[in-house]
């Protein structure tokens, strides 16, 4: 499966273009790399890109259209993480939530978590008491509960219990 027209819109909505580097956490400019520099519709900036991304661009930031590409680039692995680790048929809607939560926890939280496990499987043993509530235990950002997560996961589980695709 791919990633629909309305998910990609969804999720180009909630990580917003910015042209130049940010703090994921704060949303404010940096100028420096710290954990969680963002650029573009979500791209992290590892320490490596920092020279490419960070300093580069500074000043004068990327355009719509290197982000358009960057972002391109930057889903095929989690539609892909999804396609490879979801054993279950889903619908359009569900497999949409599943890549936008996919994400935002990153590939590898994803392939562990909870939430994967009861999609596979409704009977798995997990320490939560539903899908609902593990998908929506993803509320954090480095150790520290986010309401803009909460915010998130709820609209995704909109999405993939409901095939609503509203933002908060």
């Amino acid at each position: 499966m791919e990633l629909s027209g309305k998910g990609i819109e969804f999720l180009k909505s909630i990580e917003m273009f910015r042209s130049k580097p940010y703090d994921d956490q704060t949303g404010k400019d940096v100028e420096h790399w710290v954990k969680g520099a963002t650029i573009g519709y979500g791209h992290l900036i590892s320490w490596p890109e920092w020279e490419l991304f960070g300093r580069s661009y500074k000043h004068a930031g990327i355009t719509q259209c290197v982000g358009e590409w960057m972002f391109a680039s930057d889903l095929q692995p989690f539609v892909d993480s999804v396609n490879e680790r979801v054993h279950v048929v889903v619908a359009q809607n569900q497999f949409d939530a599943l890549v936008i939560l996919a994400f935002n926890i990153g590939i590898g939280n994803f392939g562990s978590s909870s939430a994967l496990k009861l999609i596979n499987n409704p009977y798995s043993r997990t320490g939560y008491v539903s899908l609902e509530a593990a998908w929506k235990a993803w509320k954090k950002s480095q150790g520290r509960v986010m309401q803009g997560l909460i915010n998130r996961r709820h609209a995704e589980w909109r999405i993939y219990s409901e095939g609503v695709y509203e933002r908060w």
